[in-house]
């Protein structure tokens, strides 16, 4: 099995979380909207039930999104099937996610220790390894990870290996070696008021096989500074600006 992921010639358009205008984020009902404007990436969260169900979540707790109370690993997935994003759209299983739009490439962060093997059989069950990133700000998870789903699924760097690339950037030194194959470095526009993506970083990456890609970014401006900073996918909440954006430039994908 080979990783497909990164196997785009136009800069990726990544719907984070789906494209949560007017629907909740991370619903089957974003989603939908991402596919339907033309988004083949989309961006989630991996969390797991009392029971062992991958679900697609990226809180800890069910409060802030849903009319249900407490933490997600806490409760098992009948009770959770029964909660309500927003009052209005259940949460989906990681499996329902990845069976309903099979054309499309996901990236999912896995986003507890708990979370790994759910996941991991999830990918097996639905066949969707070779169209997976998977991420996690855990390098520790990740070792894990990368371990069990071997060198054929495509992962992203953890904290400590970006933080790594960021200083190989600022030495600009080329006799670093390589962090592996198919892995890309998903990093922050900026850390509060101060950008962390510059040219040195992009070069330190694309020097050593890396792919690029850049998130949250809702501002239309900050696309095209990223964009023009040559990196290889922007996630975003805007997606319908994103992909003007990128129409704009000749680079929306046409497959």
């Amino acid at each position: 099995m080979v990783s497909r992921f990164l196997d785009s010639s136009n800069p990726i358009a990544f719907a984070h979380r789906g494209f949560a205008s007017g629907v909740p984020e991370n619903s089957m009902a974003a989603f939908q909207r991402a596919v339907d404007l033309g988004y083949r990436y989309l961006e989630t969260d991996a969390r797991v039930t009392a029971d062992g169900v991958a679900l697609v979540f990226h809180d800890v707790l069910l409060d802030r999104m849903t009319d249900m109370h407490g933490r997600v690993a806490r409760r098992p997935w009948e009770e959770v099937r029964r909660a309500r994003i927003g009052g209005t759209e259940p949460i989906p299983r990681l499996a329902d996610v990845l069976a309903a739009w099979p054309e499309c490439f996901v990236n999912v962060d896995v986003k507890s220790d708990g979370a790994v093997p759910a996941t991991l059989d999830t990918l097996a069950r639905t066949r969707a390894s070779d169209r997976v990133c998977i991420a996690a700000f855990s390098d520790r998870r990740l070792a894990v990870l990368r371990k069990l789903l071997g060198p054929g699924v495509c992962t992203a760097l953890g904290p400590l290996e970006v933080s790594r690339l960021r200083v190989m950037g600022w030495r600009q030194s080329r006799a670093e070696p390589v962090f592996g194959p198919g892995r890309a470095a998903q990093v922050p526009m900026r850390i509060g008021p101060v950008p962390f993506v510059d040219t040195r970083l992009v070069a330190a990456a694309h020097d050593r096989g890396l792919a690029v890609h850049v998130w949250t970014v809702n501002d239309a401006a900050d696309m095209q500074t990223a964009l023009d900073l040559g990196v290889d996918g922007v996630m975003t909440d805007r997606a319908d600006v994103l992909r003007g954006i990128l129409e704009e430039r000749d680079a929306w994908p046409t497959r």
